[in-house]
């Protein structure tokens, strides 16, 4: 039913690759991936994903960017959004939880974008980054999936980048708001593949085909 409402309406276009493809890693930190954080969750499927992904992508020289979120003693530089989740001071720069989770196997070269609100691009040098690559395609992966991924693809998509989620490569607390946002982002932001096919056409892009 929902379905067909928005096929009715026309909302469910598709916008594919195009030709320089990048990999943008959402907040794989300890904080989101490890249970024992107050801000975690297991998500042990989504790193392992996003782990192979990251392997082709490297394989193939498809630019990879992390992010992570980061504050202050006192979370000011978070504003209205560390006061909605205060939770957010657990987050210094001295904390373990800011690290990137080690499965993803992040070189000492990896370019890590450090944020304060939800949307990667929001205040940050990503998508001076992207541009600098030649990049029009964002593979968006990460956590969670009704937050700052989805935050990241409605600010990719409004930059004017093909979109896409590799569905699963994002995770989320919860299965609802999970299922609830991947319909939402597949319907009017992004292209929801795969990661399988993801990975191809990665390769293929590289390839020239």
């Amino acid at each position: 039913m929902t379905e067909r409402i928005y096929e009715d309406a026309g909302i469910s276009g598709s916008v594919g690759f195009g030709e320089a493809p990048a990999v943008v890693v959402v907040d794989l930190q300890t904080a989101f991936t490890d249970p024992a954080c107050p801000l975690g969750a297991d998500l042990d499927d989504t790193v392992e994903a996003t782990a192979e992904l990251l392997r082709v992508a490297r394989e193939t020289a498809v630019p990879v960017f992390f992010t992570r979120c980061v504050y202050r003693e006192d979370a000011r530089d978070g504003a209205v959004f560390a006061e909605k989740i205060p939770s957010t001071t657990e987050l210094t720069p001295e904390s373990e939880w800011i690290e990137l989770d080690p499965r993803l196997n992040p070189s000492e070269e990896a370019v890590v974008v450090e944020k304060q609100q939800p949307s990667a691009f929001f205040e940050t040098g990503l998508d001076t980054m992207l541009t600098y690559e030649g990049v029009d395609t964002v593979v968006v992966t990460g956590a969670t999936t009704s937050g700052c991924v989805r935050a990241t693809v409605v600010d990719a998509c409004s930059h004017g980048y093909r979109t896409v989620v590799p569905v699963e490569c994002v995770g989320d607390r919860a299965e609802e708001p999970h299922e609830a946002n991947l319909f939402d982002m597949g319907s009017k932001y992004a292209d929801l593949m795969d990661r399988r096919e993801v990975e191809r056409r990665l390769r293929a892009a590289v390839d020239g085909g």
